[in-house]
């Protein structure tokens, strides 16, 4: 339905009620849509189901046991490898008791607690840094690469930066093993962020690093940063951003924790390249949408955020946000998927403000998305979230991809394209897999489910001269597939289906056991490389599973009864249009 329509229809309800209570749900719309505040769910459509997918949940875990799902190390440059490199002059800093001094060509002042190192044109000079102090700050400059090694040491400034590196050549931070180190910054400065660097940021070790940013960042870097195996670090950000860069943020391996909650702030934020290759990144944002008055339009917050490319090959992220119109991944350009394993849940609803309005999306992507491997599961719950989004063509060739939705599970603006994977899509109030272009299964594994009429397990832009193409998969779609789809390959029609019920489809000597939602669009379709045969009311065992236990291929399944299967075109319900209604 038209929105504009609906919200008059709404107001006219509204009107007719003598007498409102606070659980008046029409009350609720006005006040919502009068506030510019978050629209409340108003579908009649519902599709839910149970299972780990929709209960799998994201906290920080500073546990130092790492993934051991990890790619090869990425680094801008063979310099940026500590191992390349010698930093065998060692100055030591005690910040509980600072000193000015000169040694090895390095000039230490002191002012109060603040500390200023200037090492000059020295080369191989590491800094070892510990003690702690309350009121004072660590500031280093030189024209050569350097290291700080964190060896147990605590810096609160209240008035600006903690640490502050403002040499723009390479700066090794190494976080001494087995140590504990702290960096808080104050509240009103200008600093970028209470470890700022004006060079590339390289962390190291295998100690722990907390920062704390309350003015500005947690951790900014003017060039590109770069993360290795064994740090354990902590960012907490109650002003804007937790990790920012201006080129490019590398995860190669180690533990970072992040958490934002400022309006519209990003946990992980890069105008470069990210790269994810190892270790267990885990982000929170709780904060809501925001107007930026310098873009003039409405923003989320998010926990990764890219202004180029986001590739992860391996390691574990982890991501939650809360507020409204909040996003787990929002990527400018292109997205490619290869491995490790990515869990998002976002729980805020639409951000609306001056008739502008920022969605909640699990991942939002502008360019491409390539999905060839690992595993993404994403839920989202708050009104108008769309799960895996790209403005432009999806693919998937491998890997597994979970979408539990309160919207479109999964949407392309243009063409999708499946030839592999095994994938789940099932969108709580609108379609499974949505394609504004047109939709390809060549291959895969494919299970959608949708709301209900008029929306489409499998939908494709029917209304704007594209189509659904079937030539290939194994497919089971719980309310049907879009009108005047081209099935080359055939699909068949349950005479019927019941909920949370396991059944069997088996495709010559492969079965493929799924649990049906709680509820769900009408009709059951399922597809294979030749004639299935449709099991229900099963038991499986074993096997390998996929979905948080809603599938499992090659279980050992007993019992059940065999379900008729009648040909089937395509078509149920009539078409919605681009995306559903939004």
């Amino acid at each position: 339905m038209n929105k504009f329509l609906f919200f008059l229809v709404l107001m006219a309800s509204a009107a007719s009620v003598t007498s409102c209570t606070q659980d008046d749900p029409y009350e609720e719309y006005f006040n919502n849509w009068m506030n510019n505040n978050v629209t409340p769910n108003t579908s009649s459509g519902n599709s839910a189901t149970t299972g780990e997918l929709a209960s799998f949940d994201v906290a920080i875990d500073k546990s130092t046991a790492e993934p051991t799902d990890v790619a090869t190390a990425y680094y801008p440059d063979e310099e940026d490898m500590l191992e390349n490199n010698d930093f065998s002059t060692e100055v030591a800093i005690d910040l509980s008791n600072p000193v000015s001094k000169t040694v090895d060509g390095v000039e230490i002042t002191v002012n109060g607690s603040h500390v200023t190192a200037n090492h000059g044109s020295e080369k191989k000079v590491c800094y070892v840094v510990s003690g702690s102090t309350t009121n004072g700050s660590l500031t280093i400059l030189g024209e050569k690469k350097y290291a700080v090694k964190l060896n147990g040491v605590s810096i609160t400034n209240p008035d600006s930066a903690a640490l502050n590196l403002l040499s723009n050549k390479r700066a090794f931070v190494i976080l001494a093993d087995g140590t504990t180190n702290t960096l808080i910054d104050g509240v009103g400065g200008s600093q970028k962020g209470a470890l700022y660097c004006k060079g590339k940021l390289l962390f190291n070790g295998s100690g722990s690093l907390s920062v704390t940013g309350n003015t500005n960042n947690g951790i900014h870097s003017a060039d590109y940063i770069t993360f290795s195996k064994g740090c354990n670090i902590y960012v907490k950000a109650t002003e804007n951003h937790g990790v920012k860069a201006n080129d490019g943020i590398f995860i190669n391996g180690g533990v970072l924790n992040v958490e934002v909650s400022a309006a519209a702030a990003k946990g992980i934020n890069s105008e470069s390249h990210i790269i994810i290759n190892g270790g267990r990144t885990t982000v929170l944002t709780t904060g809501n949408g925001a107007y930026d008055t310098t873009d003039k339009s409405v923003k989320g917050a998010a926990c990764i955020k890219t202004d180029s490319t986001l590739t992860v090959n391996g390691g574990e992220l982890w991501l939650k946000s809360t507020g409204s119109g909040g996003k787990g991944i929002n990527v400018d350009m292109e997205a490619n998927f290869n491995g490790g394993s990515v869990y998002v849940v976002t729980t805020g609803g639409q951000y609306k403000i001056n008739n502008d309005s920022s969605s909640p999306k699990g991942i939002k992507v502008d360019g491409n998305i390539n999905i060839s491997g690992g595993r993404i599961w994403v839920r989202t719950s708050g009104y108008n979230g769309e799960g895996i989004e790209t403005k432009k063509q999806m693919t998937i060739t491998g890997g597994e991809v979970a979408s539990y939705a309160y919207d479109d599970a999964i949407n392309s603006k243009s063409n999708m394209t499946i030839t592999g994977g095994y994938v789940y899509a099932q969108g709580q109030h609108n379609d499974g897999l949505d394609a504004n272009g047109n939709c390809y299964i060549k291959g895969g594994t494919i299970f959608a489910i949708c709301s209900g009429t008029p929306e489409v397990a499998i939908d494709a832009n029917t209304e704007g001269g594209y189509k659904l193409y079937v030539t290939g998969g194994t497919i089971v779609a719980v309310g049907g597939v879009e009108n005047g789809s081209s099935l080359s390959q055939s699909c068949y029609q349950a005479s019927s289906w019941s909920a949370s019920t396991w059944y069997a489809l088996t495709v010559g000597s492969s079965t493929f056991s799924f649990k049906t939602p709680s509820s769900g669009g009408s009709g059951l379709v399922v597809s294979g490389a030749s004639q299935p045969t449709l099991l229900s009311g099963v038991s499986v065992s074993d096997g390998t599973s996929y979905f948080g236990g809603l599938g499992i291929y090659g279980g050992t399944v007993s019992g059940g009864t065999n379900i008729s299967l009648s040909s089937y075109s395509g078509g149920n319900g009539m078409n919605s249009g681009p995306g559903g209604w939004h």
